[in-house]
């Protein structure tokens, strides 16, 4: 059971931040389509959005390997 939840864990923490980034690229490429002007402010917030989505993950695995990293009792 513990290493189905590790798993279980381990898979959200790669999925999730991976379907964020594909969204954020899709958007970022539709807002470069529509106002190529707007190429550094677009840059910028699809930068910071990707930091923020890595931290998640990063954080989600550091949880994990918390809970989960300490032997337990026999």
């Amino acid at each position: 059971m513990r290493n189905l939840v590790i798993l279980f864990v381990m898979f959200f923490t790669i999925l999730g931040p991976s379907v964020v980034i594909a969204t954020i690229g899709f958007a970022s490429i539709r807002a470069l389509g529509r106002n190529p002007s707007a190429s550094s402010k677009i840059l910028s917030a699809m930068i910071v959005s990707l930091v923020f989505a890595e931290a998640v993950a990063i954080i989600g695995l550091l949880v994990l390997f918390h809970i989960f990293g300490t032997p337990e009792p026999q």
